[in-house]
C-alpha cells in the first residue's frame, strides 16, 4: 500500500512541472531500464520493457557498427530490412544495404567489413550508417505497443552524436538520456534537429600545448534529405542527463535552464562508467578507486531543484524502489537486472555464467580505474577468457579499427589527428601520447560488440574478446531466478520490482 501511495504522489508531483516535456510531465515512468553497453540494451529488451508500461531504453552506442554487422550476418529474421522500408530516405537505406548486406550471412571465418571511422569532417558513410542504425533500433523497439521508448548516449562519444540523434528523432524516440560527461549542448542540438535544421556540437580537441580546444562540429540534415516529404517538425524528446552529484545538476540547470526535463542520479555502484571520486584520487589495496561520503549525492538538493529524478546504482530491487520513492524520486533506473534477462543482447552463455556465479554467492565485480580509454572508472565482471583476465589481455593484439573512443588532437603542424590510449603502444606514442596512459587500457569498442556475439576476427585468426560490465546488483539476482530456473524475462523484472507488501 505504501508503494502504491508513493507512485500516485509522484505522478501528481510531476504534473505540476509545467516546464517539463510531454512524457515526464504527464506520465513519468516508475522504472527506467538502463542503457547498457553496445547492443545489450537492444531493441528487443527496450520493446519488452516499454510493453509493460515502463520506459524501455536502447543503447545508442556504436549502432552504426552494430547494424553493419547484423546485415553482414544476413539479417536472418528480415527485421532490419523491414524497418528500412519505413526509413524516410530510401536511397540512403539502399546504399547501406548495398555496402553491408550479405544474403545468407558472411562465412564464419571471414572478418566483418570495416566501417569508416567518424571524424571532424563529417564523413558521409559513417554519418549515414549512424542515422540508419539509430533509426532502425528505435523503430523496432517501438513496434507492438504505443508506449514511449528512450535512447542512451555517452557524451564522451562525441563524433557520432548529431547523426545518431537525428536517426533516433526520425524514428520517434521519446527520451534521450546521456551520461559520461557534461552534455551542455544537447538541448540546442535537439531544438535544431527537430526542425531538420543545421546543428552544431562542441567537440573537445587535445591541444599541442596540453590545453583543450573546442571545435564546433556541424551537422546539416539538408545534406541527407531526399525527395521524400518530411514533417516540418519532429517530436522533441525529453532530455535526462545522468549525474552523480547535485553540483553537476545545478551547473547544468544554470547553463541550460530550459533544456532539462529531469535527472538520473547515479551512484558509483552502477555498472558501466562511474564518475571519478571527488578530491584526491586514492586506490584501495584491491586496485579500485576509493569513494567516500563526498561522492554520495545529496538527494535533498535534488528535491529542491524541482525536477523529476530517478535513482540509479544498485537499486534494482523492491526495497531499492521503495527507498527511491521515499526520497522523493519518481522511481529508479535499473541496468544489471535487465542485462541478465532473456531479451538482453548479452551472449546467452555469458549471461548464464554470470547468473550461476551470483547464485553461488560469487559476484566478481571490479571497479577498474584504467580499463576505459575515457579515463572514467569502469566496472568489469572478472571472467576467465575475457579482457578482465590479465593473461588474455596481455595476449591480445592491440588494434584500433572502430574508433568510437578516439580523441581528436592537435598535431605540432596544426593539423588534426586522432588517437586512443587503447590503440597499439607505438602508434599512440608516435601521435604524441604518453605511453604511461596506455597501461591497462582496454578496447571497449571491440569488446562491447563482442559481448553481443559479433566479435571481429583479428589478423591472427582469433576473435576479439569480451569485457563484461555489471553493477553490484549482480549479487541480488536471486530475486529473479533460482538454480533450477535461471532464465527470467524483462516482464518478470518489472513485476518483481513493483511488488508491494500486500501484493
Amino acid at each position: 500500500m505504501y508503494l502504491r501511495f508513493l507512485l500516485k504522489d509522484c505522478h501528481r508531483y510531476s504534473q505540476t512541472r509545467s516546464h517539463t516535456a510531454c512524457l515526464i510531465k504527464t506520465n513519468p515512468p516508475t522504472i527506467i531500464q538502463g542503457g547498457m553497453g553496445a547492443g545489450i540494451s537492444n531493441w528487443r529488451l527496450a520493446q519488452a520493457v516499454s510493453q509493460t508500461g515502463q520506459l524501455g531504453v536502447v543503447s545508442g552506442t556504436a549502432l552504426g557498427a552494430i547494424i553493419s554487422r547484423r546485415l553482414q550476418d544476413g539479417d536472418p529474421d528480415g527485421l532490419i530490412r523491414g524497418a528500412l522500408e519505413h526509413f524516410p530516405f530510401p536511397r540512403m537505406a539502399q546504399r547501406v544495404m548495398d555496402i553491408f548486406f550479405i544474403p545468407g550471412g558472411k562465412p564464419t571465418a571471414t572478418p566483418y567489413r570495416p566501417c569508416l571511422m567518424h571524424d571532424l569532417s563529417g564523413r558521409r558513410e559513417p554519418d549515414e550508417l549512424s542515422i540508419v542504425g539509430n533509426f532502425v533500433e528505435v523503430f523496432l523497439a517501438r513496434q507492438g505497443h504505443n508506449n514511449p521508448v528512450g535512447i542512451n548516449y555517452l557524451e564522451k562519444l562525441q563524433l557520432p552524436h548529431m547523426a545518431s540523434i537525428y536517426g533516433a528523432l526520425l524514428a520517434g524516440v521519446a527520451v534521450i538520456i546521456m551520461g559520461a560527461g557534461i552534455p551542455l549542448a544537447i538541448p540546442n542540438v535537439l531544438s535544431a534537429l527537430t526542425h531538420h535544421a543545421e546543428a552544431t556540437y562542441p567537440v573537445h580537441i587535445e591541444g599541442a600545448d596540453g590545453k583543450t580546444e573546442t571545435f564546433n562540429m556541424v551537422f546539416d540534415p539538408a545534406q541527407f534529405a531526399e525527395d521524400t516529404p518530411l514533417p516540418p517538425l519532429l517530436s522533441r524528446p525529453d532530455f535526462l542527463p545522468i549525474v552523480s552529484s547535485e553540483t553537476l545538476a545545478s551547473l547544468l540547470l544554470r547553463r541550460i535552464p530550459d533544456g532539462i526535463d529531469g535527472f538520473i542520479v547515479e551512484s558509483n555502484l552502477a555498472g558501466g562508467h562511474n564518475a571519478p571520486p571527488r578530491g584526491a584520487a586514492t586506490i584501495s589495496s584491491k586496485g579500485e578507486p576509493v569513494y567516500g561520503p563526498r561522492d554520495d549525492a545529496k538527494l535533498s538538493a535534488f528535491r529542491d531543484l524541482g525536477l523529476p529524478f530517478w535513482l540509479a546504482g544498485s537499486v534494482g530491487s523492491p526495497d531499492g524502489l521503495k527507498t527511491a520513492l521515499r526520497e522523493g524520486a519518481c522511481g529508479i533506473q535499473a541496468g544489471t537486472v535487465f542485462a541478465l534477462c532473456t531479451e538482453s543482447g548479452l551472449r546467452p552463455d555469458i549471461r548464464h555464467q554470470l547468473i550461476r556465479l551470483a547464485l553461488s554467492g560469487k559476484s566478481p565485480i571490479f571497479t577498474d580505474p584504467l580499463a576505459s580509454p575515457t579515463g572514467f572508472p569502469f566496472k568489469v565482471a572478472e571472467l576467465d577468457g575475457s579482457l578482465s583476465d590479465a593473461r588474455s589481455y596481455d595476449l591480445r593484439q592491440r588494434i584500433c579499427d572502430l574508433g568510437f573512443l578516439r580523441q581528436p588532437y592537435r598535431r605540432a603542424d596544426g593539423s588534426i589527428g586522432y588517437r586512443c590510449p587503447a590503440e597499439p603502444f607505438a602508434s599512440y606514442k608516435a601521435k604524441g601520447g604518453k605511453e604511461a596512459d596506455t597501461v591497462g587500457r582496454k578496447c571497449l569498442c571491440n569488446a562491447l560488440i563482442a559481448n553481443v556475439g559479433m566479435p571481429q576476427q583479428l589478423p591472427d585468426g582469433t576473435d576479439e574478446l569480451c569485457l563484461i560490465t555489471m553493477g553490484t546488483d549482480l549479487a541480488g539476482i536471486d530475486r529473479f531466478c533460482t538454480d533450477d530456473n535461471i532464465d527470467f524475462s524483462a516482464g518478470d523484472v518489472v513485476r518483481t520490482l513493483l511488488k508491494t507488501e500486500d501484493a
